[in-house]
């Protein structure tokens, strides 16, 4: 099968193209720099040019709570162009299946956990984090339109919070685990005593391997005809951020103290991902936490071994 991968060099495009699943499909994965998704007439182009069978975009503009803070507007105009770019030149092209990659920040924050697909567009969205979420949303709800048509099937993945190799470790940009794992790895080079951690640490998330989304997606385009419309991809359960310091800490080395800082933003209390039409599709998450994070700690020793 002959596919077009969006994000190919970002943290979860590499993901699905080092999966094994990958090794049996060509897959067509322009760069940032080969191909500016934001620039409609170019991805018309180049998606008519590659002629795929599918289309997966897993292509975004992404970070955690300081950024989305800090240029909300941007995060909301860049993902929505890009989305909306991709899904209309799929269309145009004639592309029959597309599987969009979501984000658990479509959902309401007032909606009850565990987080149900049937409460989408059902609330307002999470304030720190909205121009991001409304662009996903509304390229998810762009996905059930086109596959109204006849020959489209265009279907949405919502994965919970990710982490893991070739993720952005820059505190500006990343996002919570990722963040982890630079201040406590930085605070073991330099003998600190403690560590501070926004908020009273006691909100609850879940993050889940950037490899197991991988599995999943992969699952997805093997099963595409069985997989609902619009699916949650997680893990079923969550952890405290407390707990996620605690882990880093112990794969880590370091032994020193948290502290918190209760000045600080933490978003929702919660945001835990329901799992039920996920099980029924056959598909669950490999990866402890444990194991992820010490993955991903050896990745990210590489790189500041290799300067990046």
């Amino acid at each position: 099968m002959k596919i077009f991968l969006t994000g190919g060099r970002g943290m979860v495009g590499r993901a699905i193209q080092e999966h094994a699943g990958a090794g049996t499909h060509d897959i067509v994965a322009p760069t940032s720099t080969e191909l500016d998704l934001t620039d409609r007439p170019a991805v018309m182009a180049a998606i008519q040019a590659a002629a795929p069978d599918l289309v997966i975009h897993a292509a975004g503009r992404v970070g955690g709570i300081q950024a989305n803070m800090a240029d909300p507007a941007a995060f909301l105009a860049d993902n929505m162009d890009m989305g909306f770019n991709v899904v209309h030149a799929a269309r145009a092209a004639g592309v029959g299946q597309l599987l969009n990659l979501g984000s658990s920040c479509m959902y309401p924050h007032d909606a009850p956990n565990p987080l149900h697909e049937d409460n989408l567009g059902k609330g307002e969205l999470e304030p720190t984090n909205e121009g991001y979420g409304l662009a996903k949303l509304a390229v998810a709800r762009l996905c059930d339109f086109v596959s109204q048509s006849k020959g489209f099937s265009y279907k949405t993945l919502i994965p919970c919070n990710l982490y893991g190799l070739h993720d952005k470790f820059d505190p500006e940009v990343s996002h919570l685990v990722p963040a982890i794992i630079r201040k406590i790895h930085e605070a073991r080079q330099s003998g600190a005593p403690s560590v501070e951690i926004w908020g009273d640490g006691t909100a609850r998330r879940e993050f889940m391997f950037s490899g197991d989304l991988a599995d999943a997606v992969w699952h997805a385009v093997t099963h595409f005809a069985d997989l609902p419309g619009c699916m949650n991809i997680g893990l079923g359960h969550d952890h405290s951020i407390n707990d996620y310091y605690a882990e880093a800490a112990k794969v880590i080395g370091w032994q020193g103290e948290f502290t918190h800082d209760l000045t600080r933003p933490t978003g929702m209390k919660q945001k835990l991902l329901a799992v039920g039409r996920q099980t029924a599709f056959g598909w669950s998450p490999k990866t402890s936490l444990q194991e992820g994070i010490a993955r991903t700690y050896a990745h990210f020793q590489e790189m500041e071994g290799a300067g990046a």
